[in-house]
């Protein structure tokens, strides 16, 4: 019902209006689950040295993605790796009606136009994402997903291998 999305956006909007009485009062509302911190060890050198040449073996490393995340978040562009880890548990989901409102979370998140989190896909890639979520299904993001995937490899990975953070793994 497209009335009571935006009933219930202008309920959120007045909540963060509100003058709180100090700064820790403010409560804003926030539908993912908090991260759970991933057990992690630290890699081998082997392992580490892995991912200057494969951005899947960093992706499916939990140290490694995080490491690959601060590093993003240092130079603010983790928009991509947050895409693309939003687009891996969306084809985790089952159920039609929990897919349609996560598709929906994902559009409005990155891929519509001035998303708060905005990745950089070309319009072809834009308009063929927004037909495929008419009716969702597990392959919707397919094609942005690896868009963002070779924009990752091309561009962010070479950063992060020449960063601190990863130097400081492989020392």
């Amino acid at each position: 019902v497209p009335g009571t999305w935006a009933k219930e956006i202008k309920i959120k909007l007045g909540i963060l209006l509100q003058k709180p009485d100090s700064v820790g009062d403010i409560v804003i509302p926030y539908n993912e689950k908090p991260e759970k911190p991933a057990k992690t060890h630290k890699p081998s050198l082997d392992e580490a040295l892995q991912w200057r040449d494969s951005l899947d073996k960093l992706l499916q490393n939990n140290y490694g993605l995080a490491s690959f995340k601060s590093f993003l978040k240092s130079e603010f562009s983790e928009e991509n790796l947050e895409f693309w880890i939003a687009c891996e548990d969306y084809k985790k989901i089952k159920s039609p009606a929990k897919m349609a409102e996560k598709a929906k979370q994902i559009y409005e998140e990155f891929i519509q136009t001035e998303a708060p989190k905005e990745v950089n896909i070309d319009h072809f890639t834009k308009d063929i994402t927004m037909k495929n979520l008419v009716e969702p299904s597990l392959s919707s993001f397919d094609m942005a997903q690896k868009r963002i995937h070779a924009l990752m490899e091309k561009d962010s990975l070479p950063r992060f291998v020449r960063s601190e953070f990863y130097q400081e793994l492989i020392k």
